[in-house]
């Protein structure tokens, strides 16, 4: 284990995760325990930890790219989320997620509206 990797990886998660910081780690505890390490260490500790683009463009990334690929919904809900607390407004989301349409496809910018739709109920943004 990298100290400070894992240093800076925990706060990365928290800084975006906000009160559900443990539940992208817990996740996968029973399963592959390893897998909580290379995604503190390696994913949040080292690439979303880079200089050059700040949170909130990182944020827009992901969320481009899981709603692209449409594979990943539950990565996608937890990254609106991590959208959200890092100050994001419901119709900035949206606006993300309807640019997909044009390059992805119609069926993938609509399951992610769902999603964001999702996220909004529980979170009370609608």
């Amino acid at each position: 284990m990298n100290d400070n990797l894992h240093k800076a990886g925990i706060a990365k998660i928290r800084q975006i995760a906000g009160e559900d910081a443990n539940k992208p780690l817990s996740d996968w505890k029973d399963v592959a325990p390893d897998m909580e390490r290379y995604i503190v260490e390696f994913v949040a500790g080292d690439v979303l930890s880079r200089p050059g683009l700040d949170a909130n463009y990182r944020q827009l990334v992901t969320i481009s790219a899981l709603a692209a690929l449409a594979t990943a919904p539950s990565e996608l809900k937890m990254h609106i989320n991590g959208a959200i607390n890092l100050g994001w407004t419901k119709s900035e989301v949206a606006e993300v997620l309807i640019q997909i349409a044009v390059f992805a496809g119609f069926p993938a910018s609509l399951s992610a509206l769902e999603i964001a739709k999702q996220v909004f109920i529980e979170r009370n943004l609608n």
